[in-house]
């Protein structure tokens, strides 16, 4: 897995970068088939000051690639919001290819049909 942290106005101090890793470890443990991910981190020079603060997730998944952004005034708090998007999507994407190999009906034994025609 490739990891790239990005900084746009922003210098990604090694106090951030440790925290993203932290929290993406939580991502990679529920779906470890992760390409690469490219996290960039935003201030932007918005009037409003409560949504300053950017974060946004590429991460390329065999077969699929997941698009997450956060906004909020503080960035360790996009961060954690960013990351809770993250596992979300990565967790429905997981169920999806999980249940999508299900057994089909005829494949199953005459004990499970008559059960289900009652």
């Amino acid at each position: 897995m490739n990891l790239t942290i990005s900084g746009h106005h922003l210098e990604v101090t090694a106090a951030i970068r440790e925290y993203v890793q932290n929290k993406l470890e939580r991502v990679t443990r529920h779906f470890d088939q992760v390409i690469d991910i490219a996290v960039i981190l935003t201030v932007d020079n918005l009037k409003e000051k409560e949504k300053r603060q950017k974060a946004e997730i590429n991460l390329r998944m065999s077969g699929k690639t997941v698009y997450v952004e956060s906004l909020s005034q503080d960035l360790y708090a996009a961060i954690d919001t960013l990351i809770d998007k993250l596992d979300r999507q990565v967790m429905k994407y997981k169920d999806k290819v999980q249940n999508h190999g299900h057994d089909a009906i005829k494949h199953l034994p005459d004990s499970y049909e008559s059960a289900a025609a009652l």
